[in-house]
């Protein structure tokens, strides 16, 4: 396996040790956890202790996963606008996880066996790998297409399938953007799929950010992260939630990576090369909007300035959902002419533009050809565009 394999695996699967390591510099000895009434009660650990902890762990295991199985359910109520039907009711498209809520049930037996199912209302999409075998099937389109190829094969058949963000990705992103920026605490009698979880809860010091605070719950034995819940500002409940609501830690039985295509259905084959060439494309995308942007801050205020044209915009919400051409493409199309449609006008010293806002994240498009993005307040996005 190579060394480009596994840490790859390391950000899906498991906080990763590098971001644990950031957020523990920078707490120092960290915040004693204070004593809360309730049930249960996990032994006490400061916030640096708690990260060490799942350090360990990740390190332990390798990917930060022991052979588990779940249901995981995601949660959006992202104040966006008003969207048309996106996807088709295809539970698979990641346009359609931006509102609602949707599951994710997840068998993982090792690296190279697992299972992904995604239920729409009235289908399923399975992504099946069983050592050398992967299949990808639709339910829906009654079709079973199966996965070849010289690659690894859990590398290119993930490409196959758009899936809901689990707790562990989402726990990885977070942590990554901790640091002197943030206040920290931890309590410890969490219950989540009804397992005992510590809580690291994370909070802008900035008061521009429009994210009031991030809860990332970890499983009070594997240290595997649980749930992950963004909270807007002035919000009672979360913009966005990722958790799991059953987790077993045990070997999956050997069944639930076993698929024949149905009779009747239409049989497919994908080169896993392909698939390959089409995510290098995407990425080489995401690469050159990284390039050509200007990150103007830290952490959670920061933002990003870079050349905007509608098409940008477009092009930005089709990289950051890791989307290939066709339903998906066309839906990401439709986000950003919905999202274009409820801009409203602002104006400055700066000059004068359209903002767009939701519950995280602000965009301003200015009439001199720039789009500043970031989690926080138009206003300060005014003021980042009267600084450029």
């Amino acid at each position: 396996m190579s060394e480009r394999t596994r840490r790859g695996r390391a950000m899906r699967w498991g906080v990763p040790v590098a971001a644990i390591a950031v957020v523990a510099g920078a707490l120092g000895a960290g915040p004693v956890i204070a004593a809360v009434q309730g049930d249960p009660v996990l032994p006490e650990r400061t916030a640096e202790q708690l990260l060490a902890d799942a350090a360990q762990a990740a390190r332990t295991t390798g990917a930060g996963v022991r052979p588990m199985s779940g249901t995981v359910i995601q949660t959006a109520s992202l104040g966006l606008p008003g969207l048309p039907q996106l996807g088709n009711g295809d539970a698979a498209s990641p346009a359609t996880l931006l509102a609602g809520s949707h599951e994710l049930k997840v068998w993982y037996g090792g690296a190279d066996r697992f299972r992904f199912a995604l239920p729409g209302r009235m289908s399923e999409t399975d992504l099946i790998v069983n050592g050398d075998q992967a299949w990808v099937w639709d339910s829906q389109a009654n079709t079973a297409t199966r996965i070849k190829g010289t690659a690894r094969t859990q590398d290119g058949a993930g490409r196959a399938l758009p899936t809901a963000t689990t707790p562990q990705q989402l726990a990885g992103e977070v942590l990554n953007r901790a640091g002197a920026t943030t206040a920290i605490s931890v309590t410890n009698t969490e219950r989540v799929a009804d397992r005992p979880a510590y809580q690291l809860v994370l909070a802008p010091k900035d008061g521009a950010s429009l994210i009031r605070e991030v809860r990332v719950a970890l499983d009070g034995e594997t240290y595997v992260p649980l749930r992950v819940q963004v909270y807007a500002k002035s919000a009672a409940e979360p913009a966005f939630e990722v958790g799991f609501t059953s987790i077993t830690f045990t070997p999956p039985a050997a069944g639930n990576f076993t698929f024949t295509p149905p009779a009747g259905a239409k049989v497919e084959e994908k080169v896993v090369d392909d698939l390959n060439g089409k995510q290098e494309a995407r990425q080489e995308r995401a690469e050159e909007l990284r390039e050509r942007a200007e990150i103007v801050g830290e952490g959670w205020t920061s933002v990003a300035v870079l050349p905007f044209s509608e098409s940008t915009l477009k092009t930005l919400g089709q990289a950051s959902r890791g989307q290939d051409e066709g339903s998906a493409g066309q839906d990401g199309n439709v986000v950003a002419d919905a999202l274009l449609r409820s801009a409203k006008p602002i104006s400055g010293t700066w000059g004068s533009g359209r903002v767009i806002q939701t519950k995280l994240v602000s965009a301003l498009l200015t009439d001199d050809g720039r789009l500043l993005v970031g989690a926080v307040t138009p206003e300060k996005l005014a003021e980042v565009a009267g600084r450029r």
